[in-house]
């Protein structure tokens, strides 16, 4: 088999220990972390772009799992029927780029979201939901995150949700033409 990526689950807050416990056992990791523009003078001016997880790029039948799942930090693999899921090279790919954008565009940049209000439309653009459209609803406070109302089955329902502000985009309205 070859190595693969996989995702790892982290004890709250302890992303950057299990980070460094994996980097020296010399395991490849991928740590997506971004830069923000906190209140708060002494928080921490980086952050997980995905708060709890840790991707590693191991062969699982070099590396025991249990080796790797109990370490310091780790809360175990993302698994599903309990074998721990491949992460497509593409989409580690894709995040890297992003997470690149995200910080060379800089905190200051993120002012755009400051102007979105409770209520406006948004479309998100890449993850998962892209395409979704969705409701404004706030922005977490001290994070790069927002909180948006999924409208799920053709409308009827809406789902709170947290993302990463970088994935939306301002829906754009049109204008009625005037003749």
């Amino acid at each position: 088999m070859t190595a693969c990526w996989y995702v790892l689950h982290s004890k709250p807050n302890n992303e950057e220990l299990l980070w460094e416990q994996l980097s020296s056992r010399k395991v490849e990791t991928f740590y997506p972390r971004i830069r923000v523009q906190t209140v708060n003078p002494r928080a921490r001016k980086v952050k997980p772009y995905f708060p709890g997880y840790v991707f590693i790029h191991a062969d699982l039948e070099q590396v025991a799992p249990s080796t790797l799942q109990w370490m310091p930090g780790a809360r175990g693999f993302v698994s599903f029927d309990s074998q721990p899921s491949m992460v497509p090279d593409a989409l580690i790919h894709a995040v890297k780029k992003r997470v690149d954008e995200i910080n060379a565009a800089g905190p200051e940049s993120r002012e755009l979201f400051d102007g979105l209000k409770h209520g406006d439309q948004v479309e998100i653009q890449s993850g998962p939901f892209a395409g979704y459209e969705a409701i404004f609803d706030a922005r977490l406070p001290g994070s790069e995150r927002v909180r948006v109302l999924l409208m799920m089955l053709q409308g009827k329902s809406l789902t709170k949700m947290e993302i990463p502000a970088g994935l939306l985009e301002r829906k754009k309205r049109h204008k009625p033409i005037l003749l």
